[in-house]
Formats: structure tokens, C-alpha cells, sequence
């Protein structure tokens, strides 16, 4: 009996195709719509998400692994999900290369001035009342010292930036990072950096890791960046911090509610600059999500561990 696949988003038939040359022994359908996809679960074994929504898997009784699209995989992480024998898999990987771009874009975006310097362009003014920095010995801190932030550490070093970082687990190496310290070294970190690049996952336990409390052990002169999850900062928060000067500015990829309403006053703050959650976009980064979901499909199918399995329980 096949394999049945469920490619749970309206993929084109380059994707389909690319899936099918994996083995004869799979049936790859995929959906374009929520009703369609619920209706073609009934028989799926595996589900290739692109969408993902707690009917779909309730609906698909043979159901033993979902292959994320993202790294970020706290959509799937309902109490009765987790509680489920259900493996889960995540991008991991696939898509750190731009996003750790995108940091640097953020940084060398405030630390040269560019964001006064094109505010001038439109004005048509030559000349900006900017001091423009240099990175090299800055200090760049990371939250979370995973795919993505390694490869922001990597970038930093050559940056000729000091790197630190905090992570759960300190005690794994890092070729990149000059100083890692556990979650207890948090405010170390903010009170010690110049650039702060959120890298972590959202878990119940990182939900407002950066609040009031927090975003006031920073430096005056220091810039955040979050290109996590919107629900890592407290939003009200550090937007009241930009306001008051408290922090230089910030460079933000994701926002606790997305689309940000364009009543927030976050647009128009000219010490930030914001990306539509769109770090990750890259020609290559769906290549190596097709490349990491084909070789997971022919580990299951031959019986073997599995790539980027999440621990449901640790959220990550």
C-alpha cells in the first residue's frame, strides 16, 4: 500500500514532481484550500505543511509525521498535539543563511546612518546630521545561539565584532562566539551589547522575554533586532523604550500581531526599520527546505531517525 503524502498548500508541479522521485512507493496529493486539505487527510501518513491547522491532523487518523515549512513550529504546539505520538519536524536550517543576512542588513543599515541618509535622499538634501560608526570592536549579542544564530555570530566575527550569546544549553561550542553564557546571563548580555539580535524560539517560557524590565538594562545607545517571533518582546513596551529614547532604535522582522496595524505607531519612528516577516525569503531557501524534506521522506521510508525532530514538549 502507498505512502500517502499531503502537501498541505497549493504547490506547483515542479514541487509534486520533486516529492514523487523520492520512491514509487509514495502518493503525493496536495491541497488548495482548508476544506480540500481535511478531506484529503483521511488517508495521509505524512503531511508536508504549509498550512497547518489542528482540524487537519484530527482528520488524518494515520498520520505519523508533519514536515514543517518553517523553523518555527509553535502553530502545531496545541496541548493535544503535543500530548499526540505525532512526529514533528522543522526547517531548521533551511532558511538561517538570508536571515542572518537580514541581521547584518539591520546593523550596518543603523551603523552607518543609512536610515537618515535615505530620508535625505527623498528630501533631496545632501548631507545628514549623522555620525556614522564602524562595527569593529562593537559588541553583538545574541539570544539564542542556534542555525540562525550562529550563522549572525559568524557574520559579526567578520565584522570585527566581540560576539556573546546566551543559549539553554551554554555548554555546547561555538567556534564564533567569544563568551557564552546560560538564560541566567541575560541581562549581562543586554547591559554589555551595542546590537541585540533576537534568535531564539518562541516557547511559553521566552513569550515576553524582552519587557520593560529588560529593554532598560540596555544601553542608551544600543539597537535590538528581532527576527524570531513577534511574541519574544513585549511590543508595548518597546515601543514606549523608542519613544523615550531609552534604546537607539530597532531593526524588526516580526511583531506580535502580523500584519503590524497600520495605526502603529512603530512605522513611523524613524530610528526603526521594518521588514514584512520576510528574512527567510531567498530563491535557495526553498531549495534547501525540498532537499530536507526529500531526504527526511527517504529516512522514513527506510526506517531511520529522522532529521530536525522537535522535541513537542521543549517547543523547539
Amino acid at each position: 500500500m502507498p505512502v500517502k503524502v499531503l502537501v498541505s498548500y497549493n504547490a506547483e508541479q515542479a514541487v509534486l514532481d520533486q516529492i514523487r522521485a523520492v520512491s514509487d512507493a509514495l502518493l503525493v496529493e496536495k491541497s488548495t484550500s482548508k476544506e480540500e486539505a481535511i478531506r484529503l487527510a483521511a488517508e495521509a501518513e505524512v503531511i508536508f505543511a504549509g498550512h497547518f491547522w489542528e482540524e487537519l491532523w484530527k482528520a488524518a487518523p494515520r498520520l505519523r509525521w508533519v514536515q514543517s515549512w518553517g523553523a518555527g513550529i509553535e502553530r502545531f504546539l496545541t496541548p493535544e498535539f503535543i500530548a499526540s505520538p505525532i512526529i514533528l519536524t522543522n526547517a531548521q536550517g533551511c532558511y538561517a543563511l538570508p536571515i542572518a543576512d537580514h541581521v547584518m542588513g539591520f546593523v550596518l543599515h543603523f551603523s552607518r546612518g543609512l536610515n537618515l541618509a535615505a530620508r535625505s535622499q527623498i528630501g533631496h538634501r545632501w548631507g545628514v546630521d549623522r555620525e556614522p560608526d564602524e562595527l569593529g570592536g562593537r559588541t553583538m549579542g545574541i539570544i539564542g545561539l542556534g542555525g540562525i544564530g550562529s550563522e549572525v555570530a559568524r557574520r559579526a566575527k567578520a565584522f570585527g565584532m566581540r560576539v556573546i550569546a546566551v543559549r539553554r544549553r551554554p555548554e555546547r561550542s561555538s567556534q564564533f562566539a567569544d563568551e557564552v553564557r546560560g538564560p541566567d546571563g541575560l541581562d549581562w548580555l543586554l547591559g554589555e551589547s551595542d546590537y541585540v539580535a533576537l534568535c531564539a524560539a518562541l516557547t511559553p517560557e521566552t513569550q515576553h522575554l524582552i519587557g520593560e524590565e529588560q529593554l532598560r538594562k540596555m544601553k542608551p545607545t544600543a539597537h535590538l533586532i528581532n527576527i524570531g517571533r513577534g511574541g519574544l518582546v513585549d511590543e508595548a513596551a518597546l515601543t514606549a523604550a523608542l519613544q523615550e529614547g531609552r534604546i537607539a532604535g530597532a531593526g524588526l522582522d516580526v511583531f506580535e500581531t502580523e500584519p503590524l496595524p497600520s495605526d502603529s505607531p512603530l512605522w513611523d519612528m524613524p530610528n526603526v526599520l521594518i521588514t514584512p516577516h520576510d528574512a527567510g525569503s531567498s530563491p535557495k531557501s526553498h531549495d534547501r527546505l525540498m532537499a530536507l524534506f526529500c531526504e527526511n521522506l527517504r529516512r522514513y521510508l527506510a526506517g531511520e531517525e529522522l532529521l530536525n525532530v522537535v522535541d513537542k514538549g521543549q517547543g523547539y
